[in-house]
């Protein structure tokens, strides 16, 4: 006999081990009943089992806001599913994040090392190129443009010290950014704001408005150092990073020859220069910036035929474009070496459930496109900042605070040493001048036409009387408690030339370049400035130029044997012996600068240090880029970086304060940090053999 229950009920089990009931037929088919209830839901569980009447009354705790014990059973037990859920995605993902820095390594192996990695290794060259460029321009403009523009000694300092600021603040910023936004898009936007605001810079008329432009072009190739390093690690395989990468460095060596050497066949050129109407006057040192920006230009150019990186691709769950580049790195260089007919196997790529980027759009009728913009880049921002703060993990603390160790006593020595060395030859040159100056004292001259240019001189207590100064030069002279009476200026051109306690009776200034800073404490009566020229005197024909453009290009030169020597030995040697050795046996190179007492020999320990010091840079910056995950190398480079363009701006400072007062600390300062950073360099991990993680 059929039970008319199970006729018309059908019993579930659900996931957590509860059963549900369904009526198959209507309520009069099965309880006529049932027929005066309203009907449910075509999904909702019936309540067919018995004391099904009390649970159909209305819970009485309902109106007062508590949950109903059925409601938090459920509640529960969704709790424990979604739990075991996150626990099954965070195996797998651990388990293909852990299969994927293998699976790529030997994608990248089949890929082979070819004409792919050569187009893109001069391309990234350029681009470190333009930032060794960057590093020369002002100490090659600015001799020029401080007479240009009328700059103090105090502004001069600052010049230097907002560029050097705004590279560490764009390394900072545009490392954090290459691992959210991607190496290419990134390495394009730092070319184009050094670019266009060194473009600008060209035309400045103003020193506010040219400090302004050179802060914002610092910033944008402030960021090239870790974008370039972290962009051509990702192409490479791992037995070929550290030869490659050393080669890479060469390109900044590059920039300082080249910047050398236009600055030096430029600059003194006076005549190159030309005037667009009145106001705007385009001297050579303005040529020359505008020169500089020939890398730049190639690289951004050269990016625009060069792919995304696909190790970050991969990063970022965009499965589909990094295989289709990888299979392009492969046929163009497997066709390159005569096999065409090689075929990339690789069908599937693991990559890491990572979560997609948690952008905010706001979908409602008031948001506007400004505001959704914001919320974009605010998020993005977090994001950064967390990949920062994911850098203190126990696993990345320790080498990171050793690499900061290293990276700073390697930065202050070697910035330290490179303000020192071209200062401390001025100051020779200087000495040197002054001890050829002659003194005159109490000399009486009256009715006498200067029609010769007056050089290195010091006139204490004369007196001109009815003088006449005309188409003349005054180059470094000094005018002590003097009186001019009567006397006549015209078209002069004045350096380093000051009027001291004088007295300036019924004198005429005409078409001259000396302005009221150049009298000091001085008593004028009937005294007339006719047609003042604007600016300062450029004089372009000054030796010491000559011979500072010359120690920048024998330094940049002096590195090309340091560079080859640790390319060739990187993977041979290794990383920590390369940092270690290369530290120690500069500092044992500094000791030689006490023995240096002429320009020519500060010129030869200065070769042999850049020579030596270069190999410990290689084997830094190959060693930042092979210790950090893929998710945060860029992060962590630019970090890295941020902290040499910091202990640069230290060492700039302190080291400039002693030229001339003695050489004994500055030496003793370099000694003491390559000292500190070789040593703690041997404690990193070799990373010679290291699969990118």
């Amino acid at each position: 006999m059929d039970d008319p229950y199970h006729n018309n009920v059908n019993q579930q089990m659900t996931e957590g081990g509860d059963y549900t009931y369904t009526q198959d037929g209507g309520g009069q088919d099965g309880y006529p009943y049932q027929t005066d209830y309203p009907p449910q839901d075509e999904d909702a569980a019936s309540d067919a089992t018995e004391g099904a009447d009390e649970d159909d009354q209305m819970y009485e705790g309902e109106y007062q806001g508590i949950p109903h014990p059925d409601e938090i059973k459920e509640a529960r037990r969704a709790a424990r599913v979604e739990a075991r859920r996150k626990a099954r995605m965070a195996a797998q993902q651990e388990e293909e994040e852990e299969s994927l820095p293998e699976q790529y390594e030997t994608i990248m192996e089949d890929c082979g090392h070819g004409r792919f990695q050569w187009m893109l290794f001069f391309v990234l060259g350029l681009a470190l190129m333009a930032d060794g460029v960057d590093g020369f321009v002002v100490g090659f403009v600015l001799p020029s443009a401080e007479k240009d523009m009328c700059i103090s000694n105090a502004d001069k300092g600052l010049l230097g010290l907002l560029v050097y600021v705004a590279m560490m603040v764009g390394a900072l910023v545009w490392g954090g950014l290459c691992d959210k936004m991607g190496r290419r898009k990134c390495l394009i936007y730092v070319l184009t704001i050094d670019l266009v605001f060194s473009f600008l810079s060209c035309f400045a008329q103003g020193y506010g408005f040219f400090l302004f432009l050179r802060f914002c072009s610092g910033f944008g190739i402030g960021g090239s150092i870790p974008i370039v390093y972290t962009y051509f690690t990702e192409f490479l395989q791992m037995d070929k990073r550290g030869e490659h990468l050393s080669w890479l460095c060469m390109f900044w060596m590059f920039g300082g020859l080249y910047a050398s050497f236009t600055a030096w066949g430029i600059i003194p050129h006076y005549g190159w220069g030309f005037a667009i109407g009145t106001q705007l006057q385009m001297h050579s040192w303005r040529l020359f910036i505008l020169v500089c920006l020939f890398p730049a230009l190639a690289a951004l150019i050269g990016l625009v035929f060069m792919p995304e990186s696909p190790r970050f691709l991969l990063e970022t769950a965009r499965h589909d474009e990094a295989w289709m580049i990888l299979r392009q790195v492969h046929d163009t260089n497997w066709k390159a070496k005569g096999e065409p007919e090689r075929v990339f196997t690789v069908t599937n790529i693991k990559t890491p459930q990572t979560q997609e980027d948690e952008f905010i759009e706001i979908q409602s009728e008031t948001g506007t496109a400004f505001q959704r913009w914001t919320v974009r880049k605010m998020t993005m921002l977090q994001q950064v900042m967390a990949n920062v703060m994911s850098l203190s993990a126990p696993e990345l603390r320790l080498q990171g605070l050793l690499l900061v160790i290293v990276w700073f006593c390697l930065a202050f020595s070697y910035h330290g040493l490179g303000v020192w060395f071209p200062d401390m030859i001025k100051y020779m040159q200087y000495e040197e001048y002054e001890s050829k100056v002659r003194i005159f004292h109490r000399e009486r001259v009256e009715r006498f036409h200067f029609n010769f240019s007056l050089v290195n001189q010091i006139h204490r207590e004369g007196e001109y009387i009815h003088d006449k100064f005309a188409n003349i030069e005054i180059k470094s002279v000094k005018f002590e408690s003097s009186l001019f009476e009567n006397c006549y200026f015209e078209d002069i051109k004045s350096t380093n030339t000051f009027f001291e306690n004088c007295t300036i009776k019924n004198t005429v200034f005409y078409n001259t370049d000396l302005w009221q800073e150049k009298f000091k404490n001085c008593r004028m009566e009937n005294a007339t400035f006719l047609h003042p020229k604007k600016g300062c005197h450029l004089n372009f024909q000054e030796e010491n130029d000559i011979v500072i453009y010359m120690v920048s290009f024998l330094g940049s030169l002096a590195v090309l044997p340091g560079n080859i020597i640790s390319a060739l030995f990187m993977d041979k040697i290794g990383r920590i012996r390369i940092i270690g050795g290369s530290m120690l046996a500069s500092s044992a190179c500094t000791f030689l600068l006490l023995l240096s007492f002429s320009q020519g020999a500060v010129i030869c320990w200065q070769c042999l240090f850049y020579g030596i010091s270069v190999a410990a840079w290689n084997g830094l910056e190959v060693i930042s880029v092979e210790l950090y995950p893929s998710s945060k190398r860029g992060t962590a480079f630019g970090i890295l970086n941020g902290i040499c363009k910091f202990a640069a701006i230290i060492a700039s400072s302190i080291f400039a304060a002693f030229i001339g007062i003695t050489k004994i600390i500055p030496i003793f300062l370099a000694f003491a940090a390559l000292v500190c950073g070789g040593m703690v360099a041997l404690k990193l991990p070799e990373t010679r053999e290291k699969i990118l993680s």
